[in-house]
């Protein structure tokens, strides 16, 4: 029995957008089988108002679409930012950090609905499809998946859009903006179309979350932002659920004209790719937690913590979130979270976002009777004289033999 006679039922991952409308007709022409479409809310807005109208109109047997704000930001944001992982040093892993849990709830209702498949709308040439897969076949080694791009020939926009015109689906990209983009709480991404210039700069009607910086407002914005054991808990002196706090950071920091990166990443599978991205909530948050952990972190416990947050990051960007080395560095990571607990004080201004003041009552390590540059009773000066010779000492071995030489 061929692997199309095997397929009764699939569940997809539905945006909505071009692929994944197009992939729904698809699977029912191609497969024969029922198809059963998945949304997960998580912080798209008003893009959900029409999933399910569409998906049903589009042949789908059933949609769901699925509120996981709240447990987006609470179990995957939140630890990924205890670590500051940031993908080469610009990417705040906005769209990474959310497939992973897109994948946990679409199994869940596969198991739920009794389907033998799952299918995505990524591509055969971009990270999502190996983010996708491999929680699925955590939570499932068995499972079927289908993965359209790797297997039909519509393999261009202007054959999908040809696709979708015979169908009859309405599809949201045009001519007039020529982009694709994802979004939920963290971020908003652009890419493909005109971006793939690396040259042109991105037009200013794209941007969705956040003002131009230069016409942001002229007078600076301070927020005050406190920490509990590395995660965010309130804005300016309000308590705030962490899909609502992050929100609100999203909001303030997009006033301000702050978040925006434009980068050309490496993808997992080898190739380069623009892509733009807003992320003001995100990067509030980074450079507040930074400021609280500045404070309250032992020195050595935040070296090593540092020196692993390349490989944290790149386990996420790369899809490996439900690994036993991802599990374990988060172990690892929330430890050294115990004593964040704080407050940051940050500034917007015209696109920038810094930490102007820091503060723990519990957990400072900061003691202004050893830093002060003024007279103390706790700190001999004279004996950093030994403490350098000793650590010069290596050198100054190193110097006398290159003179003998």
């Amino acid at each position: 029995m061929s692997k199309k006679e095997t397929i009764k039922k699939a569940v997809l991952a539905y945006s909505g957008g071009l692929d994944t409308s197009i992939i729904l007709k698809w699977l029912i022409e191609e497969y024969g089988c029922e198809v059963v479409a998945f949304a997960a809310d998580l912080g798209q807005g008003e893009e959900l108002d029409i999933i399910p109208e569409k998906a049903k109109k589009t042949g789908a047997v059933k949609c769901y679409v699925e509120d996981l704000r709240e447990e987006f930001v609470r179990d995957f944001v939140f630890p990924m930012f205890r670590a500051n992982a940031i993908y080469e040093g610009r990417y705040f892993l906005g769209t990474s950090i959310a497939r992973p849990l897109i994948a946990k709830a679409q199994m869940e209702i596969a198991k739920k609905e009794g389907a033998e498949a799952v299918s995505h709308g990524a591509t055969g040439k971009g990270n999502d499809q190996v983010r996708f897969e491999l929680a699925y076949y955590h939570f499932d080694p068995s499972i079927t998946v289908i993965a359209p791009w790797r297997e039909w020939d519509l393999n261009s926009r202007e054959a999908l859009i040809a696709y979708a015109k015979k169908h009859d689906i309405h599809v949201p990209v045009t001519k007039s903006r020529p982009w694709s983009s994802d979004r939920n709480l963290l971020h908003i991404s652009f890419e493909g179309g005109i971006l793939e210039d690396p040259w042109a700069e991105a037009p200013e009607e794209m941007y969705v979350l956040s003002v131009a910086p230069e016409e942001a407002p002229d007078q600076p914005e301070y927020v005050e932002i406190e920490f509990e054991k590395g995660d965010a808990v309130a804005v300016n002196g309000e308590r705030l659920s962490p899909a609502a706090l992050l929100a609100r950071l999203n909001e303030l920091g997009g006033r301000h004209g702050v978040g925006r990166v434009d980068l050309l990443e490496n993808r997992y599978v080898g190739m380069k790719s623009r892509g733009v991205y807003e992320t003001p909530g995100g990067t509030i948050l980074e450079e507040a937690h930074r400021g609280v952990e500045s404070i309250t972190m032992d020195r050595e416990v935040m070296h090593l913590r540092d020196s692993l947050v390349s490989r944290y990051a790149s386990m996420i960007y790369n899809g490996y979130w439900f690994s036993p080395e991802r599990l374990a560095l988060q172990a690892l990571v929330d430890q050294t979270q115990q004593t964040v607990n704080g407050f940051a004080r940050i500034k917007l201004f015209k696109g920038h976002c810094r930490v102007v003041g820091r503060k723990s009552e519990t957990n400072s390590l900061f003691n202004v009777d050893f830093a002060t540059f003024e007279a103390d009773q706790v700190y001999n000066q004279a004996d950093a004289e030994g403490f350098i010779k000793l650590n010069a000492l290596r050198l100054r071995i190193a110097a006398m033999q290159g003179k003998k030489q």
